[in-house]
């Protein structure tokens, strides 16, 4: 877990108290821990005893998230003196003649626990952690700059400490992190200065200066000598880093054809002065193999080999586990997920996971640690954006080690649906910030996805055009046919068209999805829904147990087996499957779906109230739709609580002055008595 102590949570507070002191470094209290740690009140420097244990201390409570115990801090940072207590106890009267003020209390004590109240100090860690956590990319030229300045060497350079393992993991851990930082940091401003200017040269500089084998600052640094006509300097360097990645055993070829690609452009005459081109590398290894990889883009992950405490050797239960994340992740086949052997390659010679991202090329590294204690196993996770280095997505995951390899499987499902869903968020809403005509594939799909579940007649059309759209740049994307047989489906499930028609639409585009990618889930899925809408229930459970076989962790196929069981198959295997699509998927945007088929379930089995109070949450979910508002209804009936059965049947009156039992018996696939059941619902409440 130290491995992987976040500076993110602790910098929420800390952002807006902050800003305005990035241009106000002279006033008041000051604590530089980026380069060697020094604290300054009003400019002048504040004088520390020699200890470095006072000195990683200062640090590590800076950054904490929240107040740390003592016996924590007595274990991080002390390797059993005779009075361990003594001596943090000792360091915090330092702390407070340092830090405290006259009405200022900074070092706080509440029993066991220890904090410091650092909102109105600047700290240049956290002023940098703040902006990582605003968005580097959206900060302009002058405050990135300003940042920049605040980089004046490692974090706590100079700063070690002997016989404490657990500190030197965190100290080691951030470092990388604040360099990845740094490195965000350089790379935007390079992106912001004006083209060709002498500052843009030095920045560059340092970025290769901290990332010798990132592809894209050897780019920035060939187009900047080419725009000055420097072209025999740029050949020459590009010879040099040749020799370089050569040496590593590292793949030059995208910065040569980046290279191709410059000097072509800046041979060329040039449309508007105030143009300026930018290069760019392939997303990830291995794109410049396809036809078009600016259309094909798909959002790339390198999930590197996780830490193990006292295990000095690979092929350990979390060498297990990475291996697990990564098959698990490359099945849901939504995105590229480089190879576990390039990951574990860069691992053995000890490159740090934001530099194995850069390496790589990726948009998003995930890194991890298990630890083994006494009674119970502890994972540590975190998705970072490797471009930004913003972390996405941090959690520990804590379990008694009764059947290790169950726990780990049940840990391994967590990390890779969470990390699913997280990049599905951000490449969403970064699509949604782009013009709909300069969308690729890629970013056409995740722009039809935020139309498609928003669940009404005109989002599902957008959603159609959008997929469209996509298919168009890239005919080959089997998602992109899964969701726009997704939204025919819709269309014939809510009746906003031909059913008959829309369900030969939703058949077709499935039939697509297969052809493409016959190894998708999401095709499997997408073909047995089409299925269901044809009455072809047994073909459907076949389909969507192959989508849940090729991939255990997609969350669709396990709500599909629900919705199919929940009508006419097995009641108790669709509280099951929506069960475990809920766990895989606890903030899935078809969570109202989930448990609208579990209510429908249970009022099969009898259990009317549990039906009710599931068939309750469906429908407050913020997206249900109306035919969760009309499963509510019936099974409230169902439950004897007609006061609130009859509301909702109000509501679909409201909206469908004509609703019926026969509407709601059409819409699904019942069997024999589940229809008799749900039509003597209907008749309780006056829907009959």
């Amino acid at each position: 877990m130290d491995q992987l102590v976040s500076v993110g949570e602790s910098v929420e507070t800390y952002v807006e108290s902050t800003r305005s002191s990035l241009n106000n470094t002279g006033a008041g209290l000051s604590v530089r821990l980026l380069g060697q740690l020094t604290i300054a009140r009003d400019g002048m420097p504040v004088t520390l005893p020699s200890s470095r244990k006072l000195r990683a201390l200062l640090a590590y409570l800076a950054l904490a998230s929240h107040p740390v115990s003592r016996s924590r801090l007595c274990e991080l940072l002390w390797d059993v003196p005779n009075d361990p207590r003594g001596e943090l106890r000792w360091c915090l009267s330092k702390l407070r003649a340092a830090l405290d003020g006259p009405d200022r209390r900074r070092v706080e004590t509440d029993g066991d626990m220890v904090s410091l109240r650092l909102d109105d100090v600047q700290v240049d860690a956290l002023d940098a952690a703040a902006a990582v956590a605003e968005g580097v990319e959206t900060l302009d030229l002058v405050r990135l700059q300003t940042l920049s300045q605040h980089f004046a060497g490692d974090f706590l350079d100079g700063l070690e400490l002997d016989r404490s393992p657990h500190f030197g993991s965190w100290l080691t851990a951030q470092r990388r992190r604040f360099q990845s930082c740094h490195i965000a940091v350089l790379e935007h401003i390079i992106g912001l200065v004006p083209q060709g200017a002498d500052e843009a040269g030095a920045y560059i500089d340092k970025w290769l200066e901290l990332a010798p084998f990132d592809g894209r600052a050897h780019v920035a640094l060939l187009g900047n000598l080419a725009r000055r006509g420097q072209i025999a300097a740029a050949e020459q360097h590009l010879a040099t880093a040749a020799e370089l990645f050569h040496s590593e055993e590292l793949d030059l070829a995208p910065v040569r054809e980046a290279w191709r690609e410059i000097k072509s452009r800046q041979s060329s005459p040039q449309p508007c002065a105030r143009e300026t081109p930018t290069f760019t590398l392939p997303q990830a290894q291995g794109a410049l193999d396809e036809p078009d990889a600016s259309a094909t883009r798909r959002a790339s992950l390198a999930v590197m080999p996780f830490a193990e405490d006292a295990v000095a050797f690979r092929g350990g239960l979390a060498d297990g586990l990475t291996h697990d994340i990564i098959t698990r992740l490359a099945k849901l086949r939504d995105f590229f997920v480089i190879a576990r052997g390039s990951v574990f390659a860069l691992a053995e010679k000890d490159v740090a996971p934001e530099e194995a991202g850069r390496r790589l090329n990726v948009d998003y590294v995930a890194a991890g640690s298990v630890r083994n204690l006494p009674g119970r196993v502890i994972v540590s996770v975190e998705l970072v954006e490797a471009r930004t280095a913003r972390i996405l997505w941090a959690e520990t995951f804590e379990r008694k080690p009764d059947d290790i390899f169950v726990v780990l499987d049940d840990i391994g499902n967590s990390i890779v649906s969470s990390i699913a869903a997280e990049i599905a968020t951000v490449e969403r809403n970064r699509a949604l910030l782009k013009a709909p005509n300069s969308l690729n594939a890629w970013e056409a799909y995740h722009r039809g996805l935020w139309h498609m579940y928003r669940f009404t007649r005109q989002e599902n059309e957008l959603a159609q055009h959008f997929f469209n759209e996509a298919l168009k740049l890239d005919p080959t994307f089997a998602r992109a046919y899964a969701g726009l047989s997704f939204t025919h489906w819709q269309s014939a499930f809510q009746r906003w068209g031909d059913r008959d028609r829309e369900t030969a639409l939703a058949f077709e585009s499935a039939g697509h999805s297969l052809l493409v990618d016959d190894r998708n889930p999401a095709a499997h899925w997408a073909m047995g829904r089409a299925l269901w809408l044809r009455g072809e229930q047994d073909g459907s459970l076949l389909e969507l147990a192959s989508a849940v076989d090729l991939s255990p962790n997609f969350a669709l196929g396990h709500y599909a087996l629900s919705f199919v069981h929940s009508q006419s198959g097995d009641p108790q295997s669709a509280i099951c499957s929506s069960d475990h699509s809920r766990h895989l998927s606890p903030f899935d945007p078809l969570l109202f779906g989930m448990m609208g088929a579990r209510a429908m379930a249970h009022a099969r089995l009898g259990e009317y109230n549990e039906a009710a109070e599931w068939a309750l949450k469906a429908a407050a979910r913020p997206n249900a739709h109306i035919i969760i508002l009309a499963i509510a209804a019936h099974c409230l009936a169902l439950a004897g609580r007609q006061d609130e059965a009859r509301t909702f049947a109000a509501t679909l009156r409201n909206t469908l002055p004509d609703y019926r039992a026969d509407d709601f018996i059409a819409t699904f696939r019942f069997d024999r008595d589940a229809e008799a059941l749900f039509r003597n619902g209907a008749k309780l409440i006056g829907l009959n």
